[in-house]
């Protein structure tokens, strides 16, 4: 599941670099997976709606209905 993650956070983070942003995965451990987010996503206001609505559930959808997305 951790290679399934980390190819699916591979497509996230192009879409988060169009708008200057961008994220590092500091662990994956089960279905637990803790980012750091860089660039414009480090310092937005809206960066835990980022997080939980859009990488979380993309990757809910894409590889399993129980991965918890948390934030260094």
């Amino acid at each position: 599941m951790e290679e399934k993650i980390r190819e699916k956070l591979e497509t996230i983070r192009q879409m988060l670099q169009q708008d200057g942003g961008d994220c590092e995965v500091v662990k994956i451990e089960g279905k637990t997976v803790t980012l750091e987010l860089k660039g414009a996503c480090g310092s937005c206001p809206y960066a835990m709606e980022t997080l939980k609505g859009y990488v979380q559930e993309n990757l809910r959808e894409t590889v399993d209905p129980e991965i918890t997305v948390e934030r260094v």
